[in-house]
Order: structure tokens, then sequence, then C-alpha cells
């Protein structure tokens, strides 16, 4: 859930009007996962939709607190668009009390504490569209000075309003709106304010619920989380292949290698085309020219070699 203290390092920008896929971290730099601060979840990929079911005022703040201080420990732009129960002071205020320089970092333009009803009801009305164009926005000033993502919490405050079906509509849109984005959203629910109805609606818009009552968390894994926790696995193994030598590497070129780590991770040419911005038929072409170098049988037997050698080297250890 990755180092503090990171040191924000400067990078190009880049434009956000088509999707970013970021599992290439030979490519853009950004690692493939991000530390949510939250304990029971852990590191997830960019593009997740964490929904955090809250008992008490207490369980809203301190979760936030570590959610947004995570982000901002891993360089990225982080926003907060608050609503009752609590306050922006008093937002401002948790955050102190675990983010020292928090202050500094806000006027270095790392952190925004928005007021969620100005932001999600401009103009008194729920336009889904333009709330997601917002946040693509907010992302690419992010891009822009050099952050690794965005960062983004928000609190429903809608739940007790007459616009719950339009906000419902907006989850599900959110959700799609983040595929391939550095992005990370944390929808925060009152649990108190929530009919057991409710609770199914907005799990279905989300791909990960937790909830913290009183202090104490309850989590339920759903397949979509075990999926992403292969996913990460798979990108562990993939950059292993891209960071450590093994046999046969010195034959490959940088972008075999980089084709190669996109096999391991178990991507389908079209996906390792779109992530690194060449035809799959590019991908087949280096594909076949890496079973040959490396002796493999097949694809299958390619991926063995390469995880077998990070089983080894990890045994090693």
């Amino acid at each position: 859930m990755n180092a503090p203290g990171r040191t924000k390092v400067p990078r190009k920008s880049g434009k956000v009007d088509q999707p970013l896929n970021d599992s290439s971290p030979d490519l853009n730099g950004r690692p493939p996962v991000r530390n949510t601060g939250i304990r029971v979840i852990g590191d997830m990929p960019w593009g997740a939709h964490i929904c955090l079911f809250y008992e008490t005022k207490e369980d809203l703040l301190d979760a936030n607190a570590d959610y947004i201080k995570a982000g901002l420990d891993s360089n990225e732009y982080c926003i907060w668009a608050v609503s009752e129960p609590i306050t922006e002071e008093e937002a401002r205020a948790v955050l102190r009390r675990d983010v020292p320089d928090v202050d500094q970092r806000a006027a270095s333009g790392q952190l925004e504490v928005l007021e969620g009803y100005k932001w999600y009801l401009k103009g008194g009305e729920v336009d889904s569209k333009k709330i997601t164009s917002g946040w693509h926005e907010k992302l690419q000033f992010a891009l822009d000075k050099g952050f690794e993502g965005l960062r983004i919490s928000g609190n429903a405050f809608w739940i007790e309003s007459n616009q719950w079906k339009e906000f419902c509509e907006y989850e599900h849109e959110l959700d799609e709106a983040l595929e391939g984005r550095p992005m990370l959203v944390l929808c925060t629910y009152s649990l108190g304010a929530s009919r057991a109805v409710d609770v199914l609606d907005v799990a279905r818009a989300h791909q990960f619920t937790v909830a913290l009552r009183h202090g104490q968390w309850e989590f339920l894994e759903t397949p979509e989380l075990k999926q992403a926790k292969q996913e990460i696995k798979s990108l562990s193994e993939a950059l292993f292949v891209l960071s450590r030598p093994f046999p046969g590497h010195e034959l490959l070129t940088a972008r075999e290698r980089a084709v190669l780590a996109q096999i391991v991770r178990g991507a389908s040419a079209k996906e390792a085309a779109r992530s690194l911005d060449i035809s799959p038929r590019t991908i087949e072409f280096h594909r076949n020219n890496i079973v040959q170098k490396l002796g493999a049988k097949n694809v299958a037997d390619l991926v063995r070699i390469a995880v077998g050698n990070i089983e080894r080297s990890e045994a090693s250890d």
C-alpha cells in the first residue's frame, strides 16, 4: 500500500484526450501499481475505483488521511472533495496531523481540498460527462506539473438526495473513464445513510469495496479484486524480466525485452501493441524472434523460461 518521501521528478507531460495505458514502466517511467494507503487493500493498479463505507466521522477522516498521505508520498497530485459530515477545515487538520508539511505541499500545488457540492453540482445539476471531463482536466494538469498521476477522494453526499439515480450513473461512467489512465479514485459512503439496496448498487459501480466501522476494517474480496491481484503478480514478473538478466537475455534487443515483458504479464498481441504503441503484427514478429533466440518451443515455454528464472533467483535470495 511505495516508499514515503519520494522526490518529485519532472517528466514530460502527456495529453489525456485518449486513455493512457500505464502498464509499461520502461516506456513511461511510472510504476504499474500504487500504494492506496488502505491497509486491507494494499497496492492497486492505476485506474482502481474504490468504494469505502464508513461508520463514523472519525472513520471517514482517518481513512482519507491514510489514502491522501500515500498519494502525496508517491508524488501524485491529490484532490479531496469534501462534504458533510466533515468540513474543509477538518480535512486539512487531519492531514496536518499525519503529514507535517501538508501546507507546503498544498502551496506548491500538489494538494487540493474542494467543496464537494460545488464540484459535483455545478449549476445545481448532475452532469456526469462534465464531472468526468473535469477530472481528466485535473489529470492533465497533474501530468503537466510532473506528478505521477491523479488521486481523488469524494464523499457521496448524494446518497440522501433526490439525485441518487443520476449519481449512480455517474459512478458507472467514472469507472469506464478511469480505464487506461493514471488515476485512483476513492468514493466514500455513509453506512448509516445507506439502505441495503443502496449498498448493492454502490458495490456494483466500483471495483473494490471495503468498510471501516469504529476503526475496524471489514473487507469482501470480490472476483474483480482477485483478478487485480493476479494482474499485479503478473506485472511484477514482467518488471523482473526488464530489470534482471536471464539466460539468453543478451540476445534480445531492448524492444524484444519490452515485448517479452508484455507476454509474461499475459497481454494479448493487441493489448501489447497498445502498450508499446506499435502494431499487433510487429508484436507477433518480435514474439517469433524471441521464441527462436531463447530456444523456446512455444509461447508457454517462453513464459516458463522467464518466470522460472524469477523463481530461481527469489529462492537464491
